[in-house]
């Protein structure tokens, strides 16, 4: 019911729109350049107040639409050019058509603008779509991973795994770089980086072959801010969530930039607890386990990032960047398992587990860049990575059986297990492009090594003495070399802009469990050689129409846990396991869209994973099961969909988006249950400018049922967010109030049948709280655009595992 009242509340508020004016003109540059994507801002007269922006296609030509009667002027900043500011017009008409505005080049000018306006929410671009962040007050106190769930046509299920457009597969970039994380060890990450401290999130569902082809869905660059700005400037932030418990977020940049050098750096933390808990009621071997796990978490997570570029000239620049992540975190959790036969009455046994763990990471990773770029629209990009990522894991698991009145012991399995990680990441890549027979040639290269070193030391405790277990102890190593070239070009020809790519890798792995017990040894060594290519045509059917069609093919290699055979015990009858055989999965997408007015975006898609990675649930003797990853279905998903940022009123703006897919998995292991669901995915977004300088927004999310994992059938989940906001002192200090998931409907529920295993499960965690935050900017407001880059460490930072 409640999700129900929280669809029909987005649904009437995104209908309510408002039919109201349009003003229309045609830019052109003095000297022969693009004219596409240059910003065109409309101001209203009298308090000479920032109305709307809009940017300009291939021919020059802008609109605005919905505008109220009124006096208005354009304003168009273009770097290289000098500044234009129409004559002073009222809109009192059906349409206005304004004359060619002609820009004149600038000489001996530096290109210094100052910001008055602010980018939209929400930026459907021809190859991504883009979330801007600080335009959303419900960010208050929130998370990167958090985010994520706000982000387009993202889902995320019940193992933290993201969803995009009915794929798993996403691949996670910070600043254009790869993360390696995965896993937990990924969303503890994201979990530390502070909403105030993200500028953007890119949602990249076509990728050109110029990125690396892993992530089945696309990729999903989170942008971390950097100021612009010359002079000394920066940031501080402060806030606290109240739930359950209570957690401080915190957050502190500096930034220093002039004519020749940038240096720049940025601190975050998180402390305090959390609370999560999940129920999982299984049959298995005409026996009912019903467990019930409640689990505190204390965190103290940081993050710290240094960078300075330096530019030599016009033509050269030099950049190095250095960053950090640091997590000391503990757990206690508490399970209580009744154990009966099937249509029995009263319990056989009752097992009372607890699980107390200590996990302590490390995270540093450097970049040298180089890079070139001239006048004639040649480039040359380089980065040398190196990355190191260590981990510490304890866990002591005491295991009491007690008989149906919890008093009598039946039996102690007591353990505890010491599983440190290491991983070394060294990648280089270069990137090069020219103009070529009218259009756009890039080519490039990517190596890169990683190795891991998982070990699991498992001991069995009796009397409070620890005894070494060597068989279930090991060491599991994973060496991993991909070499990678591609080629890309890019033409446009009238009102059709056509690009086609192709990439090529090698990869070359190898894989090794060294156990104490030597028949236990598993040895996995792979090379193969793929091609992936991609393509688009764009045509731009008018000055409001414009059409694509594109194609891409991409790899998902298992992530370094899946493919590690240790079982990591999450208590007694319940444990992890990964697969050394697990082979890569393929994807081939095909997307057709259509975006109206620059504003309305709407595509189908059709995408078919081979190989797929099933999450499944398989039983080990009568009494245990555990969880791993096989190959044993082909996916299909068919996509509509859906985005529209509007105005209503002028104190009034509204986003909405809707993705509907139908996932189809097809068995091709006999164990494996074929499985199809269709999904309805919803997000709105409302905001409202209040008397008194208030800002007011209001958003909510929503998944109808669907499949998490290729097996898990899950119901109905959402969230309704409110927020408000208030600026002081010329906006240099914002405060912020906001209370999400209001109604507490984003717990999940959900079941899942394989290898005559049975299981019924929801989960969830503290996810109704009270949020506050303030945040202070100092510095000045003379903009000079900065470089954006990526290094090429991302691919396989985002496959360190749990």
């Amino acid at each position: 019911m409640k999700n129900i009242i929280t669809i029909t509340f987005l649904f009437l508020i995104t209908l309510l729109t408002a039919q109201e004016h349009q003003i229309s003109g045609t830019l052109k540059l003095t000297k022969e350049a693009p004219t596409s994507g240059i910003s065109v801002m409309l101001y209203q007269t009298g308090k000479e107040v920032f109305y709307k922006a809009v940017v300009t296609d291939k021919n020059g030509a802008f609109t605005f639409s919905n505008i109220a009667d009124g006096g208005y002027y354009i304003q168009v900043d273009a770097v290289g050019y000098k500044q234009y500011r129409s004559e002073v017009f009222n809109m009192n008409t059906a349409a206005i058509v304004l004359p060619t505005i002609t820009l004149k080049e600038k000489v001996n000018e530096i290109s210094e603008v100052t910001v008055k306006g602010k980018k939209p929410m929400i930026q459907v671009l021809a190859d991504k779509t883009v979330f801007n962040v600080q335009n959303t007050i419900n960010a208050t106190g929130s998370s990167g991973f958090d985010l994520l769930r706000k982000a387009p046509g993202v889902i995320i299920d019940n193992n933290d795994n993201l969803i995009v457009e009915g794929k798993t597969g996403v691949l996670i970039y910070i600043d254009g770089k790869q993360s390696y994380l995965t896993g937990a060890d990924l969303t503890n990450f994201l979990k530390t980086i502070q909403a105030n401290d993200i500028d953007s999130i890119e949602i990249i569902t076509q990728p050109s072959s110029k990125y690396d082809a892993a992530g089945n869905a696309g990729i999903v660059n989170i942008k971390l801010k950097k100021n612009k700005n010359f002079g000394t400037n920066g940031s501080a932030s402060s806030g606290a969530n109240i739930g359950k418990y209570e957690t401080a977020v915190n957050s502190f940049s500096l930034n220093n930039r002039n004519k020749k050098n940038n240096l720049y750096g940025n601190y975050s933390n998180r402390f305090g607890d959390n609370y999560d808990f999940i129920n999982i009621y299984r049959e298995q071997s005409n026996t009912i386990f019903d467990s019930k796990t409640k689990t505190k978490n204390s965190v103290n997570a940081n993050n710290i990032k240094l960078g300075y570029d330096y530019y030599a000239n016009a033509k050269n620049t030099f950049g190095v960047i250095v960053s950090g992540n640091f997590n000391n975190n503990y757990n206690n959790a508490g399970t209580r398992t009744t154990i009966r036969p099937i249509n029995a009455a009263v319990n056989d046994s009752v097992l009372i587990a607890k699980s107390i763990g200590h996990n302590k990471t490390y995270n540093l990773y450097s970049n040298v860049n180089y890079k070139y770029a001239d006048t004639l629209g040649v480039s040359l990009n380089m980065d040398l990575d190196y990355g190191k990522y260590d981990s510490k894991k304890e866990n002591y698991q005491p295991n009491t059986y007690y008989e149906n009145d919890e008093v009598t012991v039946l039996n102690e399995n007591n353990s505890f297990q010491n599983t440190p990680v290491g991983i070394d990441i060294a990648t280089f890549k270069t990137d090069y492009e020219q103009n070529f027979l009218k259009g756009k040639l890039g080519l490039g290269a990517k190596t890169s090594f990683v190795k891991t070193d998982n070990t699991l030391d498992f001991y069995d405790v009796v009397s409070d003495i620890s005894t070494l277990n060597p068989n279930r102890s090991n060491q599991f190593i994973y060496k991993e070399n991909v070499n990678a070239g591609y080629l890309n070009y890019n033409r446009t020809f009238k009102k059709m802009n056509f690009q086609f790519g192709l990439r090529v890798e090698n990869t070359n792995s190898d894989g090794k469990l060294n156990a104490l017990v030597a028949s236990n040894n598993e040895r996995v060594k792979r090379n193969y050689t793929d091609f992936f290519p991609s393509g688009g045509i764009t045509y731009d059917v008018n000055n409001k129409n414009s059409l694509a069609l594109t194609y891409s093919r991409r790899i998902e290699r298992p992530n370094y846990e899946s493919l590690n055979p240790f079982e990591y015990q999450l208590d007694e009858l319940s444990f992890m396991r990964g697969n050394p055989f697990l082979k890569p999965q393929y994807t081939d997408n095909i997307k057709f869209s259509h975006t109206y007015n620059y504003t309305l975006n709407t595509s189908l898609s059709y995408s078919h994973v081979t190989d797929y990675f099933a999450q499944v649930i398989e039983a080990s003797g009568p009494s245990r099961s555990f969880l791993t990853s096989k190959n044993v279905a082909n996916q299909q998903v068919i996509n509509l969909g859906v985005s529209y940022p509007f105005e209503v009123k002028k104190w009034w703006n509204v986003y909405f988006s809707l993705n509907a897919f139908q996932s189809k998995f097809m068995a091709t292991n006999d164990s494996f249950i074929s499985i199809k669901q269709e999904t309805l995915s919803l997000y709105g977004q409302n905001n409202f400018k209040l008397p008194k300088g208030i800002n007011l927004e209001v958003s909510g999310w929503y998944s109808s049922p669907s499949i998490w994992g290729g097996t898990f059938k899950t119901q109905s989940i959402g969230s309704l967010d409110i927020a408000l906001q208030r600026q002081f002192m010329n906006k240099k200090f914002t405060a912020r109030v906001a209370v999400s998931d209001v109604l507490y409907t984003s717990p999940w529920h959900g079941k899942t049948e394989y290898a005559f295993v049975k299981i019924n499960g929801n989960g969830g965690e503290d996810s109704r709280q009270l949020r506050f935050n303030l945040t202070y900017n100092f510095g000045n407001d003379a903009v000079k655009k900065s470089r954006q880059r990526e290094t090429g460490l991302e691919d396989e930072k985002s496959r360190i595992g749990k």
